[in-house]
């Protein structure tokens, strides 16, 4: 007896979809599985045994070979458990004859008593399941609000293999979730940028970058409050949308840590620490996985201490930062995964701290400062649209009554506004924000009056920008224009916009 359900599988962060068949003969007892099974599906042989025993069910006496189709595509993971004992369920007859499965998803690993355990990769497998044309997903109960954030697809929260098989035969029907409304969340950050006192210039910068979704390097001794701005950055982000929070999700999913939430809601926000490999930042593995460019899609990664991540690591960094996607090539196959993150690198300025500091003395020689600065390469630093020194905050700004200044939602107000009209301007070739401007979009969308061309020429041959550095700074000039509300590049647009990369000329120049 021939009998196939569908399962779903992940390559990367996306679903694909496998036909489980199953084949049944009355003659001696033996259980094959084969479609390229990795070592946690081979291992699916002893589970499904169990588990049709442990939930009341005889397991066939009969020659079961099953197939993962399709077989050239390797299968990874725990999750097909569920579908491979329902096609031997609808073989054997346990689901009855006639019932159309044809239509149907199942995916979940199988605990010993029959239950259904969680997979990763829930919302890739129910996206894949629905673009297949199938109607109905049976999955685990912890992974059935996650998929359920899918239009177009019935998502049925399946506790264990008896409470399927009674739904299939029409006993007791397992209902649908209804899909969840999303709703993106500005209101889940602990933190505002009220609570950062002086800093004006690094809080304009940081507006900048938001709104033009550029990377920015803070430059400044210890305690001027980089790693608060950098923190509050998101608070002033766009909320997500809708796609941006699937995809977002798709890649937090892969890896296990959504946690309760169904799907993510607020822009994410990375912190890893300086002792990272390079395949931590980027992601890989002998099954790729996602890195931290990439858990960081949609939003911000931050990297304290900048120049203590090893020089792989911030080099690394180069063609995410440039591409926003990484590819990673193994034997088994190639895998792309997104990266569209804001980075914002934070440093000392040398390595005691206290280089240029107006009141305390320097104790790094002028080689140590050189060589602690140029552990920062100049093609990751070109990369870096803005950067800005941090000075050292006063008693008197430290000490000023009430808030810092405006709030985040004051600022983001204005970024919001930036970016529709940055939107308005360029949806027309697929670009949502000024940090992405080719050079042929720099062309069309960053015209430039006489005045600003002239102190672009003048900034150029003074600070011996690279080509790609002036790029990056027509495109931070354009942000500020938005900003500003102007359709053209104007000198004040350009003064700015060069003042936010005079630290190269400091110092590497």
């Amino acid at each position: 007896m021939l009998s196939s359900v569908f399962s779903a599988g992940l390559a990367g962060i996306d679903g694909f979809l496998v036909t489980v068949e199953c084949n049944q003969k009355n003659t001696l007892e033996g259980f094959d599985l084969v479609g390229l099974p990795d070592l946690a599906v081979r291992e699916a042989k002893e589970r499904v045994r169990t588990a049709c025993s442990n939930s009341g069910y005889p397991f066939p006496f009969s020659k079961i070979t099953v197939n993962l189709a399709p077989a050239d595509r390797k299968k990874e993971g725990s999750g097909y458990d569920a579908a491979i004992l329902a096609a031997i369920f609808q073989g054997s007859g346990v689901i009855r004859r006639g019932v159309d499965l044809s239509k149907c998803c199942i995916l979940g690993e199988l605990s010993l008593s029959g239950a259904l355990r969680p997979v990763r990769g829930a919302l890739s497998m129910c996206l894949c399941a629905k673009d297949a044309g199938l109607t109905d997903l049976f999955l685990p109960v912890e992974n059935a609000k996650e998929a359920a954030t899918v239009e177009g697809i019935a998502v049925h929260p399946t506790p264990n293999m008896r409470a399927l098989v009674a739904h299939l035969n029409g006993e007791a029907l397992i209902p649908p979730l209804p899909t969840s409304p999303f709703s993106a969340s500005m209101q889940t950050y602990p933190v505002d940028f009220a609570d950062v006192k002086g800093q004006a210039m690094a809080k304009r910068a940081m507006e900048i970058a938001a709104a033009g979704g550029h990377n920015i390097l803070l430059i400044g001794p210890p305690g001027t409050g980089k790693s608060m701005l950098a923190k509050r950055l998101p608070t002033i982000l766009p909320p997500l949308s809708f796609p941006e929070a699937i995809e977002t999700t798709k890649i937090h999913s892969v890896m296990g840590d959504l946690g309760d939430a169904p799907i993510v809601t607020c822009r994410p926000f990375r912190a890893p620490h300086h002792t990272m490999s390079p395949v931590s930042m980027v992601g890989g593995g002998a099954t790729p996985m996602p890195g931290e460019v990439s858990l960081a899609h949609n939003g911000v990664l931050f990297l304290d201490e900048f120049p203590e991540f090893p020089k792989q690591v911030t080099d690394s960094l180069r063609q995410p930062m440039e591409d926003r996607k990484v590819t990673i090539t193994r034997a088994s196959g190639r895998v792309t995964f997104p990266c569209a993150f804001m980075l914002v690198a934070a440093m000392n300025p040398c390595r005691c701290g206290f280089f240029g500091h107006p009141t305390k003395a320097c104790t790094c020689r002028p080689d140590d400062v050189k060589r602690y600065i140029s552990k920062i390469s100049g093609p990751v630093l070109d990369r870096i649209d803005i950067q800005i020194e941090l000075p050292s905050l006063s008693y008197e700004e430290l000490a000023a009554k009430g808030q810092g200044g405006e709030t985040s939602a004051v600022i983001r107000e204005r970024v919001v506004r930036a970016r529709e009209r940055a939107y308005d301007r360029m949806k027309n070739d697929g670009i949502y924000c000024n940090a992405q401007l080719d050079a042929a979009g720099i062309r069309k969308y960053c015209p430039v009056d006489d005045k600003a061309s002239a102190l672009l020429k003048a900034a150029y041959d003074k600070l011996g920008l690279s080509a790609r550095g002036y790029d990056r700074v027509l495109r931070v000039a354009r942000t500020i224009a938005d900003l500003d509300g102007s359709d053209v590049i104007l000198s004040q647009h350009m003064a700015e916009a060069i003042q936010l990369r005079s630290l190269d000329r400091k110092y590497w120049g």
